[in-house]
């Protein structure tokens, strides 16, 4: 009867502390929306425009599946970006976007314009 108990603990615990796993998906919750700082830089073939600063910061923003991530320093807003569910890194031809709960890399080309962000909270 002990032996039954005890393994009936154990197997109650072992579900308890499965579920509290601190893998969190970005297209699950909104941990990850925020502000992260860190190195951004911007290019726009089309205006001859260039940014970059090791100073700044870029503010993520979900709704739904799609983030919008808003620069600092001038830089254009790179929208309608979506995740797929327990995807926190986006591997397309326009480039790679990756978050978890502590960084934020994006290597981004769209129309001739080109996002880069190395950043951490």
């Amino acid at each position: 009867m002990k032996k039954s108990i005890i393994l009936c603990l154990l197997f109650i615990s072992s579900l308890f502390f499965a579920s509290c796993s601190k893998d969190n998906d970005p297209a699950d919750d909104n941990l990850f929306v925020g502000t992260y700082n860190g190195t951004i830089s911007y290019s726009d073939v089309n205006t001859n425009t260039e940014i970059s600063t090791d100073d700044g910061r870029v503010t993520l923003v979900k709704v739904g599946d799609t983030y919008t991530f808003d620069f600092s320093d001038g830089i254009p807003s790179l929208k309608g970006i979506k995740m797929d569910k327990n995807q926190s890194t986006l591997i397309s031809e326009d480039g790679t976007v990756s978050i978890d709960e502590g960084t934020l890399i994006i290597a981004y080309s769209y129309d001739e314009e080109v996002w880069g962000a190395n950043c951490t909270r």
